[in-house]
């Protein structure tokens, strides 16, 4: 019996592909805010009530947005001036979607149990209509506003956040190239058997299709090829800051990469898949050095999990950008002179697979590629449990 396709769409694990494209900046010292406030009237409906008075930390004080002042700290992030009052003006659009939001709900006679559904119903109405106009910053406060909403442990808040998130992305997304569109589809599908079955599809043609609950899911046609090489480049930018931003959705872009990677002719050593990696990073190169001098096992799958889920060798380095020439393959000094970024999933892989190639071209398989593969293998099964 064919797989059914089991896309996900929901608040709780939307993190899809255009979030990404706007980093989300971590809460600052409470020393330091900004506020973006909304009045309105009480209200009956918990959804509303909590909209009432809205507060955003992590900002500046006004006076500190001086020519003198060229970069602002947020957390372990910096941000210009520019960026910064992107920022601003997106936390301001924000609240004014939840006003005009509010607006409409104010002339609904809804029961508890219809309030999901009528937020919902209001966001596709203020959002479809304004998505155009959307401030660059928009989606970097909405994401800064619901981690405020986690920070503070406020479900009611961050579900309602989420609602507009969501909503936002699926207009985007609707925008987007049909490959850019399936990455979008497959970073909400948990399941493997389902992704993969997605991925099948799409490469036939697309088209539409029912899902497990009995949704109709419309699929574009996409090339295998072009989806491997947009989650790569997705995964580069991500990858070459000193913070990952987003672990959850940089584990689903590495396994979207590998998964359509694996599907094609050659599978991950097919000749399409060479990026131009012509120098392994030094990271990666130790790490995996590590690895192979211990036996396959628990000790080392223990390792694999600890660095891919920001532990160890794979920890953030906010001060990443610094000279130190300690670095380097094995010991030896750095040939770049600056200290390397910490192990990351999809250069990881990237290496393995690099590595696993040049032994099959030199027909010297043997105990180390077998190793290799396993490696291989368990660094996807971590990276799915990052994932989902």
């Amino acid at each position: 019996m064919a797989h059914t396709i089991n896309p996900i769409i929901s608040s709780s694990n939307l993190l899809s592909l255009p979030s990404f494209l706007f980093p989300t900046p971590p809460p600052s010292s409470p020393s330091h805010h900004h506020r973006w406030q909304l009045k309105l009237p009480k209200k009956k409906h918990s959804l509303l009530a909590l909209c009432a008075s809205y507060e955003v930390g992590g900002g500046y004080p006004d006076e500190e947005l001086g020519r003198s002042s060229r970069t602002h700290q947020l957390g372990n992030q910096k941000l210009d001036n520019s960026q910064y009052e992107d920022l601003l003006k997106g936390g301001e659009q924000v609240t004014s979607v939840l006003e005009e939001m509010i607006t409409l709900l104010e002339d609904m006679n809804m029961d508890e149990a219809s309030e999901e559904v009528a937020v919902e119903l209001a966001a596709q109405g203020v959002i479809g209509k304004r998505v155009d106009e959307m401030e660059s910053g928009f989606m970097m406060a909405l994401d800064y506003m619901i981690q405020l909403a986690e920070k503070d442990n406020d479900e009611k808040r961050k579900s309602l956040l989420e609602v507009i998130k969501e909503t936002v992305l699926t207009h985007l997304t609707k925008k987007c190239p049909p490959h850019v569109q399936v990455i979008g589809l497959l970073c909400r599908t948990p399941q493997k058997e389902s992704r993969q079955e997605l991925l099948r599809r799409v490469a036939a043609g697309g088209g539409v299709f029912k899902n497990e609950n009995g949704t109709k899911v419309q699929l574009p046609g996409a090339n295998l090829n072009d989806i491997a090489n947009q989650a790569d480049d997705l995964l580069e930018t991500m990858e070459s800051r000193p913070v990952i931003p987003d672990r959850k959705l940089l584990a689903r872009l590495v396994l979207i990469r590998e998964e359509a990677r694996n599907m094609m002719g050659g599978g991950i050593l097919d000749e399409r898949n060479d990026r131009g990696l012509n120098t392994l990073p030094e990271s990666e190169v130790n790490f995996l050095t590590k690895l192979v001098a211990l036996k396959p096992g628990k000790t080392v799958q223990e390792m694999i999990k600890n660095v891919m889920q920001g532990k160890g060798e794979g920890a953030d380095d906010p001060g990443g950008d610094e000279e130190n020439t300690t670095g380097g393959i094995a010991g030896r000094a750095s040939v770049t002179g600056r200290k390397p970024l910490p192990v990351r999933p999809g250069m990881f892989l990237e290496t393995v697979s690099k590595v696993l190639g040049g032994i099959y071209a030199g027909n010297t398989s043997g105990i180390t590629a077998q190793h290799l593969e396993w490696v291989h293998q368990k660094t996807l099964q971590v990276l799915q449990e990052v994932a989902f």
